[in-house]
């Protein structure tokens, strides 16, 4: 049999990454500094969310960060029910399942001295790869690891 393939389903876009965190306030402080937008707050609860995320019980706050291009979105998510299971909030670089997010940035030291005060850490050191960017890997809220990329010429 000749022909072309059948057309395969495809997605349009990643909508958002969601993490959860234990201080939704400071996590939303931490990443309107970083130059993120607060689109929209919620509350979710009851029998939907309970199937779609495979918990009994749930009661979160959301807020929605957004770009400033509008094309990527953190949701930051505070479970009040069930009780947040503990991760590692220390958890190198290289575990499996890593979580880390990359954004491009004007001026990466700006940004880092602004970030400071609400308690983001270097994870090394902020380096020059070639001649094409400044990159750095810092923790922020609930140990997610936030790398900031300044480009170069």
């Amino acid at each position: 049999m000749t022909g072309t393939a059948p057309a395969r389903s495809s997605i349009r876009r990643m909508d958002n990454v969601a993490i959860v965190v234990d201080d939704l306030a400071a996590a939303k402080a931490f990443y309107t500094e970083l130059g993120l937008e607060l689109e929209g707050e919620a509350t979710v609860e009851g029998g939907e969310v309970d199937r779609l995320v495979g918990l009994e019980g749930v009661r979160s706050d959301i807020a929605m960060m957004r770009t400033p291009d509008g094309h990527g979105r953190l949701e930051l998510t505070k479970y009040h029910s069930p009780s947040i299971l503990d991760g590692d909030p220390h958890a190198p670089a290289n575990v499996l399942g890593g979580h880390r997010v990359m954004f491009a940035v004007d001026d990466l030291d700006d940004v880092l001295e602004r970030l400071r005060p609400h308690g983001a850490e270097l994870l090394g050191e902020v380096v020059q790869y070639g001649d094409s960017y400044r990159l750095c890997y810092l923790r922020g809220p609930a140990g997610v690891l936030v790398a900031l990329a300044e480009q170069l010429g």
